[in-house]
């Protein structure tokens, strides 16, 4: 069954993004649900599907976040594939509605790392998987050591520099000025990157996303429901996953990624082409994550990355936009949920001094468990 433009995103709610002490994360993600809804011009009894990832502290949260929220759920359920997640919840709300189980879901994230309950194992790390005990006693205690020795075997294999990767940073913090709800909205120059504190070589404090509290929201329905909503519909084209579930110390390659297949499964569906995409919303957890996936997503040759981002090529009004709220480097960390919602604002053309002149179609890629997860979606107005 080709799901091609059988279902769109609808409505789409962001909370502030930032610091947001005593709010709990059922209260941010009630809040971007409400505000998702209510930009579709949709009320709660509209509503029988919702999406969210599982929080550790609770169980059964998506049936208890719907009853929160009065909202008479016929399906529901929790996507845990890290950074991967809010992409591949909109998937499955695109199969739940043409499997028939529902019509209408409500994808959501919501989290508060900078002012809630710090998870045990982020003071004292457990060995939790089986390659950990591999790891950790080698210094590999956080996401960053991995990404850091995979960006590492990149610049080893193809040159890839520093100034390469600040060219990321810079036009993310370029993008998140023109972007109210921003964390880091003050410019910054490749000079400022190239003095900013290294932390895990290669990657300095400005090769690192953002820690934030936040939530975002997207409404998922069949076209036959969009087409008659307030909002033009935003149609949801491709799709595309890949989850190698290599450990990146023994991964068959460091510079290839999931990203690949993720995108030539989008592109397949959709019937479309790199060349064909107007902006780019990319995980970007880390600058070389940004690198990696516009290589593997076949806009440039594998090891073409570092001289591609250059010369403001992906910035507003370069060749392929990426990432034009600012995105986890700038806007904020929402697991990547603000590159959905940044795209469909993108896509609905309201995004004022932001604006890409002319964007039809967007791709939107989720990263998870350092390059060991990935997921693809391609929409179009």
């Amino acid at each position: 069954m080709n799901l091609k433009d059988t279902c769109a995103i609808v409505g789409i709610g962001e909370t502030k993004f930032g610091t947001l002490p005593g709010i709990s994360c059922s209260k941010i993600a009630i809040e971007a649900t409400k505000k998702a809804i209510e930009d579709a011009g949709l009320q709660a009894k509209d509503i029988d599907g919702l999406l969210s990832p599982q929080p550790a502290s609770e169980m059964f949260y998506g049936v208890r976040l719907g009853e929160k929220m009065g909202l008479k759920l016929k399906y529901t359920g929790s996507v845990d594939i890290g950074g991967a997640t809010p992409v591949a919840m909109v998937q499955h709300a695109v199969m739940a509605i043409n499997a028939g189980l529902c019509n209408t879901v409500v994808c959501v994230y919501a989290g508060s790392p900078k002012s809630g309950p710090k998870h045990a194992s982020a003071s004292c790390p457990q060995i939790v998987n089986n390659e950990d005990e591999f790891m950790y006693p080698f210094g590999q205690v956080a996401a960053m050591h991995g990404y850091a020795m995979a960006c590492q075997r990149h610049m080893f294999e193809f040159r890839t520099t520093s100034k390469q990767l600040g060219a990321i940073a810079v036009a993310c913090r370029k993008h998140a000025s023109l972007t109210e709800n921003a964390q880091r909205r003050d410019p910054i120059t490749l000079t400022d990157y190239m003095n900013s504190k290294l932390y895990c070589d290669p990657f300095r404090l400005l090769d690192i996303c953002q820690v934030t509290d936040g939530g975002a929201a997207v409404v998922v329905t069949n076209v036959e429901r969009a087409d008659v909503l307030r909002n033009k519909p935003v149609y949801i084209s491709g799709m595309g996953n890949r989850h190698q579930g290599w450990g990146i110390g023994w991964a068959p390659s460091m510079t290839t990624t999931g990203a690949k297949d993720s995108s030539e499964m989008a592109y397949k569906m959709a019937g479309m082409k790199a060349k064909d995409v107007d902006i780019a919303e990319i995980y970007d957890c880390f600058t070389y994550t940004v690198l990696v996936t516009l290589e593997d997503y076949g806009f440039c040759e594998k090891g073409e990355g570092g001289p591609f981002v250059e010369n403001g090529r992906i910035e507003i009004g370069g060749e392929l936009p990426v990432n034009t709220s600012g995105g986890l480097l700038s806007q904020g960390h929402l697991e990547g949920m603000n590159h959905i919602t940044e795209a469909v604002k993108q896509l609905r053309g309201v995004c004022g001094q932001r604006q890409v002149n002319g964007a039809e179609i967007a791709i939107v890629s989720g990263n998870g468990g350092i390059l060991s997860t990935h997921s693809t979606l391609i929409l179009r107005r």
